[in-house]
């Protein structure tokens, strides 16, 4: 089970090849997450038991930070903290 304070974080930096790192909230991470999945052959066995691919998401924002989008090809999230100065 993933570390209770990931849930507590609101903002990832996304990795994907041959791309620039980004930063998205969590709802634009779930939703990127959502389409990754939604463009794959083939939905990771460990995911199938899901209803549908924002499920599949939430589920990996929770879970993971590494997904095998297509064969040797990986893409990572990472939630980080922003602090504001006040």
């Amino acid at each position: 089970m993933a570390d209770p304070i990931i849930r507590a974080m609101d903002h990832y930096v996304i990795l994907e090849p041959g791309k620039a790192e980004w930063m998205a909230d969590r709802t634009e991470t779930a939703a990127w997450l959502a389409r990754t999945l939604a463009a794959m052959d083939h939905v990771p066995a460990d995911l199938r038991h899901l209803p549908d691919d924002a499920a599949r998401a939430a589920h990996l924002l929770d879970t993971a930070c590494e997904l095998e989008a297509a064969p040797g090809q990986r893409v990572q999230w990472y939630a980080v903290r922003l602090e504001r100065d006040c």
